[in-house]
């Protein structure tokens, strides 16, 4: 078909118990609307069966798509893979355990068809709402992190960089995923900071978020709160020495 009016990207590790039931919700928020879309599943090198079970739902969903890595990159490198791989007008990319409802998307779209650059979902700004919680500890670190984060990055109006829910125009998406290096979880403030640094609006939304089971999140180990503190401040030597080789987003519209 066509280029899709909508891209959804899904990045999942060991969710072979949950994806077809969060697919199915997904399929069936987006049969309602009337509007073209793409489905795709990027499964990061899983060691369970969570590609051939997505595989599976092909007959049943419109458009979807399963990009399978042999090899476990990172949550980051599997959502820029998804952004870059996507061809629709605009983007989003949503947690395998729906921990942010699909429907947040009313809401989005609104905001990007009103001329947002890049949404992006906030579980501590006004509005939103944490109806099942962490674990208070992983609670404490990721607060901790946060104010690292704002800090570091001086992004200081964003107290929860980290939400598994953003959308962004295709421009967004290929302009800053294609300068992306961080391949875990401090993908998303390096994707805020970019598409700031580049002249994107960037607009907060409050969602309604819920904990689910079998995070991967930990003190150490490649997808450890360590790991995180280490892509900031990595992260914040790149924009230093302009390693980014970053262009604002007036300038490649004129190329």
């Amino acid at each position: 078909m066509e280029n899709p009016y909508l891209s959804i990207i899904i990045p999942a590790y060991k969710e072979g118990e949950r994806i077809g039931r969060n697919l199915l919700e997904i399929q069936k928020y987006l049969e309602n609307k009337d509007l073209s879309y793409e489905l795709i599943v990027v499964v990061d090198g899983s060691p369970d069966n969570t590609a051939e079970i997505a595989n599976n739902y092909g007959a049943q969903i419109q458009d979807l798509r399963v990009i399978d890595n042999e090899k476990n990159h990172g949550k980051g490198y599997v959502v820029r893979q998804g952004l870059l791989a996507a061809k629709g007008q605009y983007r989003v990319f949503l947690d395998a355990d729906g921990s942010t409802s699909i429907t947040h998307l009313d809401k989005a779209l609104t905001l990007m068809d009103d001329g947002t650059d890049l949404v992006v979902g906030s579980r501590a700004i006004e509005g939103s709402f944490i109806q099942v919680h962490q674990p208070r500890h992983r609670e404490i670190m990721g607060d901790m992190g946060n104010w690292l984060i704002r800090i570091v990055l001086g992004l200081w109006s964003y107290p929860d960089t980290q939400c598994g829910f953003k959308v962004m125009t295709a421009q967004t998406a290929e302009a800053v995923a294609s300068r992306m290096v961080v391949d875990r979880f401090g993908f998303d403030f390096e994707l805020i900071v970019l598409a700031k640094k580049m002249g994107y609006t960037v607009t907060q939304m409050p969602v309604r978020w819920l904990n689910e089971e079998g995070s991967t999140v930990g003190l150490t180990g490649p997808n450890g709160f360590i790991q995180v503190l280490i892509d900031l401040f990595k992260t914040r030597l790149r924009l230093w020495s302009g390693s980014y080789q970053l262009e604002k987003k007036d300038m490649q519209e004129k190329t």
